[in-house]
């Protein structure tokens, strides 16, 4: 569990820097679609349940400034344990994102207390927990009932013919490309193998359910690239 939690925190350090131009260039601008997607999810959540909203595994904060244009008036916690990535994005953002406080804490010991926050969001992110269940149980703890997880994580499309092209790109092309932008091959070595080892979305959805999230769905984007799961306290 430590070894894969001080890889994944040196790979991302070591591309922080170009972690959002390559994120638009390696999905054809379609990742922001997908943000919107996210922050969509939580209007019902947010006009009942107060609080403020935790983004986990924030990166350099491309969904919690999503979620800030979309509820301006809703604290954003952005928690992630790479800290590069986190100045990186804070380094970038204007005044427009005042409501988006970044922490650098770890997803599977989160310092909040229980009950805390009315929505939870995870980009990315839960792919590459050291103990995903533990992680989803940190998740559920600090919720508050009634309060909504929304996860957007890869998957690999169920459509044969896309699924074929898609793979070539996720195993040859993407990692050549995004190491010789980034200088870092091995860091989209490990994004191609996470995504190709990890669980499906019957599998994770089982995973939330066991956790004690209520109302648990999953819907693909892009032809099934990603999907957003969604569950309730």
């Amino acid at each position: 569990m430590l070894e894969k939690k001080q890889f994944v925190k040196e790979k991302f350090s070591n591309i922080s820097g170009r972690y959002d131009l390559l994120n638009s260039i390696l999905s054809f601008g379609i990742d922001r679609y997908w943000r919107w997607c996210v922050a969509a999810e939580l209007v019902d959540t947010l006009r009942t349940v107060k609080g403020p909203v935790l983004d986990l595994c924030a990166g350099t904060l491309p969904l919690s400034k999503e979620i800030s244009r979309h509820f301006s008036k809703h604290t954003i916690i952005s928690v992630d344990f790479c800290h590069p990535m986190l100045f990186d994005g804070m380094e970038k953002a204007d005044n427009n994102y005042q409501n988006i406080k970044p922490i650098c804490a770890d997803a599977l010991q989160l310092p909040f207390n229980s009950d805390t926050f009315s929505a939870i969001t995870v980009a990315f992110g839960v792919r590459n927990f050291a103990d995903i269940n533990k992680g989803i149980s940190e998740i559920h703890r600090v919720l508050k009932k009634n309060g909504k997880l929304v996860i957007l994580e890869f998957s690999n499309p169920q459509n044969k013919f896309f699924s074929m092209f898609y793979k070539l790109y996720l195993n040859n092309i993407l990692p050549s490309f995004g190491g010789l932008i980034s200088g870092d091959k091995d860091a989209y070595k490990y994004l191609a193998s996470s995504i190709n080892s990890f669980y499906t979305p019957p599998e994770l959805k089982k995973i939330l359910e066991n956790q004690g999230f209520l109302k648990t769905a999953f819907t693909p984007l892009t032809q099934g690239v990603v999907y957003i799961h969604t569950g309730i306290k």
